[in-house]
């Protein structure tokens, strides 16, 4: 708003035209943009106005705050180092096996391979073991039928006899070796039942460890949180202070040489500035505020 249409404005309110919505909405645009303004200026001048008796409590506070975000920041650099750290220990930890664990499995698949040999040995021993049973029922059923018949001959059922002692033999022997080699399974399934239990140990220990890196992230992440809501809180209010110094810098360079050498760079900002605050002055006039 200018001078210039601010008179014309004046001219159309005495004919009933007051657009007084456009003047508010005007005022408050170009009132945020001023705050903007000196919140920029503020910011950028603030350390030369350290002798501007008005600004005292303004410029302390901020050279607190200044310190103050320097410690947080550094505090909040440590915790994403320690963030960054341990997600590596962890991504390690949660890839990798240890030497022992590594042995112990190697072991184990050997002791697996030997297993698998014997079952296959065992089996073969049953279906031998089986075949000779039938040999032996079926000279039995024989010897059975023709005494039935009254067939049969004292040579005959002597030589079946005979034959039927020795498949008795031969089937207690394979009943031997079959029990010889369940003795060694069972051996070998104990082994396995060790391995097993000395592989659970490594896993808890491998989860205890990395239990500890889950529980550093967790922590460096929570710290991280605090550190930057605490840095956001502190920059709130810095942004006020930064408003106050701009704010009264730009109203005082005329008054004040220290705040007119503090802006001497930004002095057409500090012209805008003023054209901002005297158009919201006619604004606010116009709109009967």
């Amino acid at each position: 708003m200018t001078t210039t249409r601010y008179f014309f404005a004046r001219i159309a309110l005495a004919f009933g035209i007051s657009r007084k919505q456009r003047r508010m909405a005007e005022a408050a645009t170009e009132s945020h943009l001023l705050r903007e303004a000196e919140q920029i200026l503020g910011r950028r001048v603030w350390e030369r106005v350290e002798s501007v008796e008005e600004l005292g409590i303004e410029y302390w506070n901020l050279r607190r705050l200044h310190t103050k975000r320097k410690e947080l920041a550094k505090q909040l650099e440590a915790s994403q180092a320690k963030l960054e750290k341990a997600h590596e220990q962890r991504a390690e930890l949660l890839g990798a096996k240890s030497e022992a664990a590594e042995a112990l499995e190697a072991e184990r698949a050997e002791v697996l391979d030997r297993l698998d040999e014997l079952a296959r040995k065992r089996d073969d021993v049953v279906r031998r073991a089986r075949d000779l049973r039938r040999l032996y029922d079926g000279i039995k059923t024989k010897l059975e039928v023709l005494r039935s018949e009254k067939r049969d001959d004292a040579e005959t059922e002597a030589a079946a006899r005979k034959r039927m002692e020795e498949l008795r033999g031969q089937f207690d022997l394979l009943k031997e070796e079959r029990s010889g080699i369940a003795a060694r399974i069972a051996e070998h399934n104990e082994t396995i039942d060790g391995f097993d239990k000395q592989l659970e140990d490594e896993r808890k220990k491998h989860r205890t460890e990395a239990a500890g890196a889950f529980q550093m992230i967790g922590e460096a992440n929570q710290n991280i949180s605090s550190f930057k809501a605490e840095i956001g809180l502190l920059e709130t209010e810095m942004q006020q202070l930064y408003g106050e110094i701009g704010r009264h810098v730009s109203r005082a360079t005329k008054s004040n040489p220290t705040c007119r050498e503090a802006t001497r760079e930004w002095s057409s900002m500090v012209e805008v500035m003023s054209a901002l605050r005297r158009s919201i002055n006619l604004n606010h006039r116009l709109a009967g505020a």
